[in-house]
């Protein structure tokens, strides 16, 4: 009787201390930030390494851990915690060109080539229409857009660029944002001489002013610039330790411009200048050749696909495989929604890897994995910011999503990256974070006064709307 008294006493004073103990490690557990939690979490180290029932922890905009959820809720106590049930959680997507602000111009001039459709309405209509205000709301509209589709990053190049930064500063995306340079009147600037004066001073005002924005060039192309303010272009960026955004071998004319003009190809002539001395973001790409693309990986440079918008304005198929093949970095975006016409980085994904397929009439080529690596991993690479985003992993910044797996269209999923690629769109972002900020949860925009948004661009359109009428 006594031994078992014994025994009973020993057990209540385990029991006790275990008590003591695990209520003590509970109020023990780091106070972090978030947890974000995800059914599967895609890392994008590798796509065939997916984590189930997992999570990632995150701390003053940090990424700090990563691995299953109840692991990490017994080391980290969270302010916050993002369920993951019926979640997937990646890095956001990256968006390598855009020109947000033109969202204002969605399907103003549509149905026609590059050429023209540049020149007969794009170029007036920006010279009658934009302004620091349309600037403003169109990059508003465009950061709401974007943050709803799951883009945490994006390149942008447009016209009073410091506007820009304004609302990237207050929305919370990550951008590195252009200014243009072109040797025309623009709604900011009267000639090349005069845009590259401004940028620089856009540039000295806001490099290491907000670690989100990154203030670049962006010189419009080889037929808005001679061969010498190309090269002020570059000397200028090269000077201010920053990088170069440039429409680069887009559609047949632009080669045939360069053909005409100076006797070479696009690409050849930009590196007889010695344009490539330096970080540069390629858009379009579409007709470079064998030799151009070698050129292209031998100077680093980052080439964006632009799918929709290349087969929108007939600019031709980007020989994607081969640039690939040949060690460049390539990355995806929407160009500016007048030619897109919306801002969905998964319809970028779809028709990139479906177009490249076609191209070459091989199902294997650019296949999911590698265009969902192309969206978020290899875009940061092709944008230069690989160190801080593209990936999770700890130390990087928190740009993170959650997407739903609730639609109709998930069910089944036997492959999460194929279903990512194949079948997921913008509706099913659930969780928008950047920085270790929470932009979007539970699909509601929370920097961004949507409604204020959607009121001022519908007068905006309305407004011009009416100065068109006659002129159709």
């Amino acid at each position: 009787m006594l031994r078992q008294l014994l025994v009973i006493l020993v057990f209540l004073s385990y029991t006790q201390s275990a008590f003591a103990l695990s209520h003590l490690s509970s109020e023990d557990r780091k106070i972090i930030d978030l947890i974000v939690e995800g059914e599967h979490v895609v890392s994008m180290e590798d796509t065939k390494e997916i984590l189930r029932e997992g999570a990632v922890a995150v701390d003053k905009g940090v990424i700090i851990a990563l691995g299953k959820a109840d692991d990490l809720k017994e080391r980290y106590r969270a302010k916050i915690v993002l369920g993951g049930k019926n979640r997937i959680v990646m890095p956001g997507l990256i968006n390598g060109h855009s020109h947000a602000a033109m969202t204002l111009f969605r399907g103003i001039a549509d149905d026609h080539s590059l050429f023209e459709w540049l020149n007969r309405y794009i170029f007036p209509a920006e010279v009658e229409y934009v302004n620091r205000e349309f600037v403003q709301v169109g990059t508003e509209l465009a950061c709401w857009e974007m943050i709803r589709g799951g883009t945490t990053t994006f390149v942008d190049m447009y016209y009073f660029p410091d506007v820009i930064a304004e609302v990237v500063e207050s929305c919370g995306l990550r951008a590195l944002i252009s200014a243009t340079v072109i040797d025309q009147p623009s709604p900011d600037a009267r000639n090349a001489k005069d845009s590259l004066k401004k940028g620089k001073s856009f540039v000295t005002k806001w490099k290491d002013r907000n670690s989100r924005i990154i203030p670049i060039l962006g010189p419009h192309s080889n037929y808005t610039l001679d061969l010498k303010q190309l090269i002020d272009t570059r000397r200028l960026a090269n000077q201010l330790g920053i990088g170069l955004s440039i429409h680069l071998a887009e559609s047949k004319y632009e080669n045939q411009y360069a053909r005409d003009n100076y006797k070479n190809t696009s690409v050849n002539i930009f590196e007889s200048i010695g344009f490539f001395e330096g970080r540069t973001i390629a858009a379009h790409v579409v007709w470079p050749s064998d030799e151009e693309i070698e050129i292209l990986a031998k100077r680093a440079v980052g080439a964006i696909y632009n799918p929709t918008s290349n087969m929108k304005t007939a600019a031709g198929i980007a020989p994607i495989s081969k640039m690939i093949e040949a060690g460049i970095k390539v990355g995806l975006g929407t160009d500016g929604a007048a030619s897109n016409n919306d801002l969905d980085m998964w319809e970028e994904m779809r028709l990139a890897t479906l177009l490249q397929k076609i191209n070459k009439m091989d199902p294997e080529a650019l296949p999911a994995s590698k265009v969902i690596s192309m969206a978020t991993r290899e875009g940061s690479e092709a944008i230069g910011i690989s160190s801080i985003v593209g990936t999770l992993e700890v130390g990087k910044r928190a740009d993170l999503i959650q997407v739903s797996t609730e639609d109709v269209h998930h069910i089944p999923t036997y492959d999460v990256i194929s279903h990512l690629v194949y079948v997921t769109d913008e509706q099913d972002v659930e969780s928008v974070i950047v920085d270790g900020k929470i932009l979007m949860k539970d699909k509601n925009i929370l920097t961004i006064n949507t409604e204020k948004v959607r009121k001022r661009a519908s007068e905006i359109a309305s407004s011009i709307n009416q100065s068109l009428k006659g002129r159709r």
